[in-house]
């Protein structure tokens, strides 16, 4: 699942990169600029790390994390990060290509899952649709996140309070085809802002942590 944003790269002023490995570092700081011209890149190799620069070092516009930090176990640094800095971006970039471990992270908040294994290009593209209010997610951790959600919820229908207006399933329906924000604002004629406003109402009313669990319950509604 993937939609290429074509947000100005000019919005993106900081990144944080963080990884234990140098030399990964410095292929992610050589990537991020292709992305995004301009950007000012911070790095942090542990867990300790990354939390203390989230806390202190201010907003990043995107962070790029991997999951086998010193000082991490499972998902211990998402989650912290996560909890810090609760409105930025999160995409993990890490050397496990599970499935089942890939729709874990979206489910505890990250905004898409690259493999290290993954083309420069396939990466690229997904900080951008990031960037750009979208997701990436390979196609096998979208059917591990279905199974996942499909048995750890009741699916009971929602409450008639919590059932969406119509043009937000509009939305839905447009962000589950993996638009960004931008796109889906054309696409409806309304502002970028109300677009990001109908899309917070959205995850609330269907009881979803992010735009993937969004998506995947957007397919399943059609489906039935």
């Amino acid at each position: 699942m993937s939609s290429v944003a074509d947000t100005p790269s000019g919005e993106v002023k900081r990144v944080l990169i963080a990884d234990d490995h140098p030399l990964y570092r410095d292929a992610l700081g050589a990537i991020v600029p292709q992305a995004f011209p301009g950007a000012c890149v911070s790095e942090a190799g542990s867990q300790s790390e990354v939390c203390a620069v989230v806390t202190s070092d201010g907003p990043f516009d995107l962070i790029v994390l991997d999951l086998n930090l010193p000082g991490a176990a499972g998902l211990s640094c998402l989650k912290q990060v996560r909890a810090s800095a609760p409105l930025t971006p999160i995409i993990v970039v890490s050397a496990t290509d599970d499935p089942r471990t890939m729709s874990e992270v979206v489910l505890a908040g990250a905004a898409g899952y690259v493999p290290k294994a993954a083309p420069r290009q396939v990466l690229i593209d997904a900080l951008r649709a990031i960037i750009g209010g979208g997701t990436y997610l390979p196609s096998a951790a979208i059917v591990a996140l279905r199974r996942a959600q499909a048995s750890g919820h009741s699916a009971a229908r929602p409450r008639p309070s919590d059932e969406l207006t119509s043009r937000q399933k509009r939305v839905l329906k447009l962000l589950a085809a993996g638009l960004s924000n931008k796109r889906i604002a054309r696409e409806l004629e309304i502002s970028e802002i109300t677009v990001k406003a109908h899309v917070s109402l959205i995850l609330k009313k269907l009881g979803v942590a992010n735009r993937v669990q969004a998506a995947i319950e957007a397919r399943r509604r059609l489906a039935d």
